[in-house]
């Protein structure tokens, strides 16, 4: 069971990393639309819209939006799964991953306290 201060040191690192990810040029992406991302990046195995609605437990419309913003980005992006034509697979892409690759280098940065409050130099979106 994780105690007061461990728990205090995670909701901070994870406020450092969203300040640092808001403060920099890129993509700016909602609590749901983060949870797809990541949803999607570090579990392994074929997503689906209707897999993610029950994994993340939310909607499958809300899926479908947040998947709208990630295609739009290029994050991820969809497409008809060939064993099941009702299906629709979301694949990852290569600048999603090198967005999951950034995210992991300002967490680690937050982690080892390089952006806990000070003010950054912007980097962009990969």
């Amino acid at each position: 069971m994780a105690t007061q201060s461990s728990t205090d040191h995670l909701v901070a690192l994870l406020r450092d990393t969203i300040v640092a990810l808001v403060r920099r040029d890129g993509v700016d992406l909602s609590a749901r639309q983060l949870g797809v991302f990541m949803t999607c990046y570090l579990n392994d195995g074929a997503h689906t819209v209707r897999g993610l609605a029950q994994q993340l437990n939310v909607s499958k419309p809300a899926i479908t939006r947040a998947l709208d913003r990630l295609s739009d980005l290029d994050l991820a992006r969809r497409k008809v799964d060939p064993a099941d034509r009702r299906s629709v697979l979301v694949q990852r892409t290569t600048k999603g991953a090198a967005f999951m690759r950034e995210i992991r280098h300002v967490m680690g940065d937050a982690a080892s306290g390089k952006n806990s409050g000070e003010t950054h130099g912007r980097r962009a979106a990969g």
